[in-house]
């Protein structure tokens, strides 16, 4: 298993690398679009879809989706806040799984429940590839969000003692959100001295990787939740060794639209 993952993650890095800051333009735009309807291809089996028909015909409407959002972009700045909406929603789903799962657990509204979680974070990238120092903005969000796991994880083993969400992920703990939350703020605090921010400039980023960090626990809170009401571990195995598409980028689908829509928010990119 090991010796699959480091295959793996050394096949994927430097293409992702390539994508994420070499590529513009509509190439960005397809390169990102392609993990995004591999992670609705994903999903459809989330909402208890194994037929590859409608798997691949629930990727190719999130396809045919991402066409339109590129030629209308006036949707941007909407669906950012659509994404807001979205995981201010999840954040009931998970606190009252698996009680109030009867509202929502059948096929058609997991697959409903899939636009706000991917249409948003492709829509946000594009946005922040446009936008001032686009490339740097795109590699801190995605800094903050490894942080924010790799901190919890060993926050988490070493003081965890009271569980995060246990009929969601038994294993989270509020210290390992703690952990992963310190050492995002340290980040954040050093882009800011290298920066030359103010205080007030200082603190108003603070306060948006707190707001950033939460909303990454809960994305991937959130596909925990789906994955345990459909009795799957993993999303898929398109990745020997690390599981599929969304267990890599759930907590991003989340984090990066609100990243992107706080930045606007404070006249980034206006």
């Amino acid at each position: 298993m090991l010796k699959q993952r480091v295959i793996t993650a050394a096949i994927l890095l430097p293409l992702a690398i390539l994508g994420f800051f070499w590529l513009d333009g509509v190439a960005f735009a397809l390169f990102t679009g392609s993990v995004i309807v591999l992670g609705g291809w994903e999903w459809a089996r989330l909402a208890g879809f194994s037929a590859q028909w409608v798997r691949t015909g629930y990727a190719g409407l999130i396809a045919l989706l991402l066409a339109g959002l590129y030629q209308i972009p006036a949707l941007g700045i909407p669906l950012l806040w659509l994404a807001a909406g979205w995981w201010l929603l999840a954040i009931v789903l998970v606190v009252r799984y698996p009680e109030g799962r009867d509202c929502w657990h059948s096929g058609g509204r997991i697959f409903l429940m899939g636009l706000p979680v991917l249409l948003p974070a492709w829509q946000a990238l594009q946005l922040l590839k446009q936008w001032p120092m686009g490339n740097e903005l795109i590699l801190l969000v995605m800094v903050l969000v490894w942080t924010a796991d790799i901190g919890a994880f060993f926050a988490g083993r070493a003081l965890g003692r009271h569980k995060l969400a246990p009929g969601v992920s038994p294993g989270k703990s509020w210290e390992g959100v703690a952990g992963g939350l310190l050492g995002c703020l340290l980040v954040m605090l050093a882009v800011g001295v290298c920066q030359g921010w103010s205080v007030s400039e200082m603190l108003l980023a603070l306060c948006e990787t707190v707001v950033v960090v939460m909303v990454s626990v809960v994305g991937d809170l959130t596909e925990s939740m789906f994955k345990r009401n459909a009795g799957l571990k993993d999303s898929s195995q398109l990745l020997p060794g690390h599981g599929g598409i969304l267990d890599r980028i759930d907590s991003l689908t989340a984090a990066v639209p609100v990243f992107a829509l706080l930045l606007w928010l404070t006249g980034w990119g206006n």
